[in-house]
């Protein structure tokens, strides 16, 4: 059973120094309401102290505390934080240890007896609770102190793992701030009496080497230097919840400042960043991470804890790391449910970071002068408290109130929350009906609110929390305020009342616009249409050449309108690269706009919306197709310039910032889903579809077919095109890919220099000194990268290291290091040992590699001379350990300036992509997937769902795009397909249909149904075709054995 809710409060800023002016803090009290009014409202509570609690410091100094047996926690934090006169209290808390261990954090809101078991004998203690990223948003000197301090305990109890060096350097700048400047005999005799560390003994010459070098270093420094030699290490403020994963693995959990973070021993495998993460909930003893669904890892993941308690405890430190470090204010918090409801009410109920750095930086208040000094500890002469500053409030006075007979732990009233969103809301809940969802709390405001009333009260429904919500697009999608308005079910009473209903299964592609109700009643329509259209196959091929160039007409739009009007709008585009770009591709917009209604117009007729279908004049395609690629073949001097295009725009990127920042601003637009450069290739792309369609229809009709010559003619035609634009589309792909992989990679700047071409990208796992390590690998003809994905905000890769092909060495190394689909590459600067997720990708890698470095033999160019003028040389350090800790260092400060910019970046890319799924893509693939795009009407089902929904999909670049029809700007949803398998459902899934196809992943499973036959099966094909990849994959080989290898 879950918790009865009660409600979360923002609790009065705890703590003030003496002789200073009041601050009123954040306030807990109801309007009207003051302190005294409010705790003399309270009952009466004895006056009895019979309660002495044990509190070790963190200079571990015992103080004991008598207070009444009802004393809430935040009270006696509140009488320890002023004992101590600590202003930045928020980062700090109280701990103890449960009957089964292991330990927990006092909480504010509860009676100190309802949770610690045994007061009189529990040592509870004082410790830091959040650990901020950087020691320079303390404000305070004397919480570098304390901070400093923890850093001690926890090399003392082992928690802050490092190597010997690291160690000695830590406790050498602890002597120095204890004891002062170096002195052999007195560090030696400290070190005997003080355990720093664990078999300290080991590392005594270093630590005494070090110590040597710290001399005049003041101990305020020192405690500096200490918090900025910790910050660095992987352990910093990490404390481990063991828990398993669903194959049964154990792994430790933890939480920081960046997100929740997945340990295989001491090793970091995982990291869920706060802003990836749309919900965490616990089950029993499930934890479970629920991810945003723009991206391609649209899994929930689910961790087991050894028990509830464990389990809970772990999300309530989620849920205060979250909001501490996150959100700028607290939460509001629910209004008091009328009912009993199920789920935790847990929230937390200090200052948020933000608020905190405020508070010190605007109170304007006069600190208290404190001095730090050296304690000069001995075993004989420690004085405790030597650096608490000086104050004279007796230890148990706490928050009283002249007259007021009760402590300050007063029953707390509850208070209805604003209905002002804030920037970055909360995203925790226990697995309840009534759990908390961000996507039910907030919904972004329309940019143009010109709805009727009837549609506001459509979009009024969608925003109730009962609602079922579209989950593969952001939560502030615009389209969810304006579907609506395009939307002829907008005003269908059985759509408006389904969006009321609750219980609809959320899934990562949830439509919010198609529900069962009105869904059925499209596919009864559609088993009409099919009994009354052609079933000859002709017909659906010249549908098919129908639907893709609905789609060919948008992507040229991307370009054409949206593009366009982003430069003229800044102004960031010079006159001469504007007429270069729309002068060529202007006209070809303008001829396909002609000849899609040309198309649309004779499958109308085919169709037989007239009686001329009778007569067989209309049921042919081959004669539109004729003439229009005869007036095609007059646009090849504009599709020859295309090169041009392409490379004067990557140069005017790089050379003008306002154009660079447009082109980069307008790629995250929802309307642009793919690379910007890639829609400047659909031109030359559309004529190799036209190709294989025209084969198809010649390969279906007899030779005595009426449309078989024209067909036969108009494939003459594209065909000699073809071949006259075939090698520039290589080189093009080539380097539109080279030009994505440089905007997507942090730490290289000229990747596309003359010669360079990619060959594949993939997930490998690379063997450190730390254990295997996710890396994404980027093969070209002249270099190998290995790159790790950051935890910024714009998710961009990071260049660990480069390898030139000139010289290399690869073998495989199973047998040598025992771990599966191991190989070894041999260079001339290093040597690297990679695991890949299954055997057929190390074969493709393997392969690859052999092949690319005979083709590096036989090149005349030195690949070390590219190497010199693209990779940025950052750091002439080539240790991998070092380089991960450097890594790790960039990454908060990357997290922490996110606060102040939330930037992204596409995510659906093919790297992103082969990162979560462990696959790898070649440029092999990349060609095999512009073959194989299809664009059509689909009913679309869940495994768990009962209707069918109808979307328009889009298959291009390895992934499927949903529309709610071919007229929408852009796609609602994104299901990427890499590691995806295809195949006909069985008789367990249930399917009673004709013509579906099933898509799955691991468990994510949907189901898609067809139209004909016909369709059904080049559904299936072309998803097969681009999803599976063959071993061999580039295209530097001889162009015989390529076709026949494709074949």
């Amino acid at each position: 059973m879950g918790e009865i809710e009660g409600t979360y409060r923002v609790l009065q800023t705890p703590g003030s120094r003496l002789g200073v002016q009041k601050t009123t803090g954040v306030s807990t009290l109801e309007p009207g309401q003051n302190l005294s009014t409010a705790m003399a409202s309270s009952p009466a509570k004895t006056h009895e102290r019979d309660l002495p609690i044990k509190i070790k410091m963190l200079d571990n100094t015992v103080e004991v505390l008598d207070i009444e047996s009802k004393y809430y926690g935040q009270t006696l934090l509140t009488e320890v934080y002023k004992h101590l006169n600590l202003i930045e209290s928020d980062y700090f808390g109280i701990e103890f240890q449960n009957i089964q261990s292991y330990w927990i954090w006092l909480e504010p809101m509860k009676p100190v007896i309802k949770q610690v078991r045994r007061p009189k004998t529990t040592m509870l203690r004082l410790a830091v609770k959040f650990f901020p990223p950087d020691p320079g948003q303390l404000q305070e000197e004397y919480t570098r102190y304390l901070f400093a301090l923890q850093i001690k305990r926890d090399l003392a109890e082992e928690r802050l793992t490092c190597s010997d060096n690291t160690a000695a350097l830590l406790v050498s700048h602890l002597l120095q701030s204890e004891i002062g400047d170096f002195d052999e005999s007195e560090d030696r005799e400290h070190l005997k009496t003080n355990q720093y560390l664990p078999n300290q003994e080991r590392i005594e010459a270093k630590i005494l080497e070090f110590h040597r070098k710290h001399v005049g270093q003041t101990p305020a420094e020192s405690d500096f230097q200490v918090l900025e030699i910790a910050r660095k290490l992987e352990m910093y403020g990490i404390r481990f919840h063991l828990a398993s994963d669903r194959e049964g693995t154990k792994i430790n959990l933890a939480v920081s400042h960046m997100g929740v973070l997945v340990f295989q021993g001491n090793t970091k495998i995982n990291t869920f960043n706060w802003s990836k993460v749309r919900k965490l909930s616990f089950k029993r003893k499930r934890f479970l991470i629920k991810l945003h669904p723009e991206g391609p890892y649209q899994d929930t993941l689910e961790f087991l804890l050894g028990s509830r308690d464990e389990c809970k405890n772990f999300w309530k430190i989620c849920v205060e790391y979250h909001t501490f470090f996150r959100l700028f204010d607290q939460p509001k918090p629910k209004a008091k449910a009328v009912f009993f409801t199920r789920g935790s009410s847990f929230r937390y109920s200090g200052r948020t970071q933000k608020q905190l750095v405020d508070y010190i930086k605007d109170s304007g208040m006069k600190k208290t002068p404190y001095e730090r000094r050296h304690s000069k500890v001995r075993a004989s002469t420690r004085a405790s408290n030597t650096d608490v500053p000086k104050q004279s409030v007796p230890f148990t006075e706490g928050l009283r109130t002249p007259g007021s007979p009760a402590s300050a732990a007063v029953p707390f009233h509850s208070v209805h929350s604003s209905s002002t969103p804030t920037p970055v809301l909360p995203i925790f809940a226990e697995t309840s009906p009534c759990s908390l969802d961000t996507r039910a709390l907030y919904t972004r405001i329309p940019e143009k609110n010109t709805a009727a009333p009837a549609e506001a009260a459509g979009r009024k429904l969608m925003q109730q929390p009962g609602s079922p919500m579209l989950q593969g697009i952001p939560v502030d999608h615009p389209q969810l305020s304006s579907l609506m308005l395009k939307s002829p079910l907008g005003l269908n009473p059985a759509f408006q009342v389904n969006l009321n209903a609750a219980g609809q299964g959320s899934s990562p592609l949830l439509s919010p616009v198609l529900s069962d109700a009105g869904s059925a009643r499209i596919e009864e329509d559609d088993e009409m249409k099919r009994k009354r259209y052609p079933t000859d196959k002709a017909y659906f091929i010249a549908k098919e050449i129908l639907a893709t160039e609905r789609t060919y007409l948008k992507d040229l739009e991307v370009i054409t309108v949206w593009f366009r009007s982003a430069v003229i709008k800044e102004n960031a585009m010079p006159e001469g690269l504007m007429t270069l770009l729309f002068s060529n591709i202007d006209p070809i917009y303008e001829f396909h706009r002609g000849f899609l209604k040309e198309i649309e117009q004779r499958l109308s007729l085919w169709e037989g919306k007239t009686n001329a279908h009778v007569k067989g004049d209309y049921q042919r395609i081959g004669d539109v197709m004729l003439r229009n690629m005869r007036t095609l073949k007059e646009f090849t001097s504009y599709l020859q310039k295309h090169d041009e295009v392409l490379t004067e725009l990557e140069k005017a990127t790089k050379r003008l910032k306002k154009l660079e920042t447009v082109y980069k601003e307008f790629e995250l637009q929802k309307v642009c889903y793919l690379p910007l450069n890639t829609f400047l290739l659909k031109p030359i792309q559309r004529l190799m579809h036209y190709k294989l369609i025209l084969a198809r229809l010649c390969k279906h009709y007899t030779a005595e077919h009426r449309d078989f010559a024209d067909c036969r003619n108009a494939l003459k035609e594209v065909t000699e095109m073809t071949s006259r634009l075939q090698h520039s589309l290589i080189r093009l792909e080539n380097f539109q890919k080279l030009t994505e992989l440089q905007h997507d990679l942090i730490g290289i700047d000229n990747l596309t220099a003359p010669g360079r071409e990619f060959i594949r990208e993939g997930c490998l796992y690379k063997l450190t000194k730390k254990g295997l390590q996710q890396r994404m690998f980027f093969l070209f003809s002249d270099m190998l990268l290995y790159t790790s994905k950051g935890v910024t905000g714009t998710n961009q890769f990071k260049i660990h290291g480069h390898l030139p092909l000139h010289g290399m060495l690869v073998e495989e190394s199973e047998n040598e290091w025992a771990v599966p689909h191991c190989f070894t590459i041999y260079s001339a600067q290093k040597t690297i040992v990679v695991a890949a997720s299954t055997r057929l990708e190390m074969g493709k890698w393997m392969e690859d590699l052999n092949m690319a470095i005979e083709m590096a033999k036989k090149s005349t160019e030195k690949s070390d001379m590219l190497l010199e003028n693209s990779v940025c040389n950052r750091s002439n350090r080539s240790s991998d350990e070092v380089s991960l800790e450097q890594e790790s260092e960039d990454d908060i400060h990357s997290s922490r300036s996110s606060l102040d910019r939330q930037s992204h970046h596409r995510a659906n890319t093919t790297m992103h992509v082969c990162w979560y799924r462990n696959t790898s893509v070649s440029m092999t693939d990349h060609s095999v997937a512009v073959e194989n795009q299809l664009s059509g009407y689909l009913l679309r089902k869940f495994k768990n769902s009962n209707g069918w929904q109808k979307l328009w999909v889009v298959f291009t670049n390895f992934c499927l795009f949903f529309y709610k029809t071919h007229q929408d700007d852009y796609p609602l949803a994104s299901l990427p397909l890499l590691g995806y398998a295809v195949s006909s459902p069985v008789e367990a899934d249930g399917i009673q249909k004709d013509y579906v196809f099933k898509l799955q992943f691991k468990s994510h499973v949907y189901f898609f149904r067809a139209e004909s036959k016909y369709t059904f099966e080049r559904w299936m094909e072309v998803i097969k075709r681009a999803t599976s990849s063959p071993a061999r994959s580039s295209l530097l080989l001889p162009k015989d054995e390529k076709d026949s290898h494709t074949d």
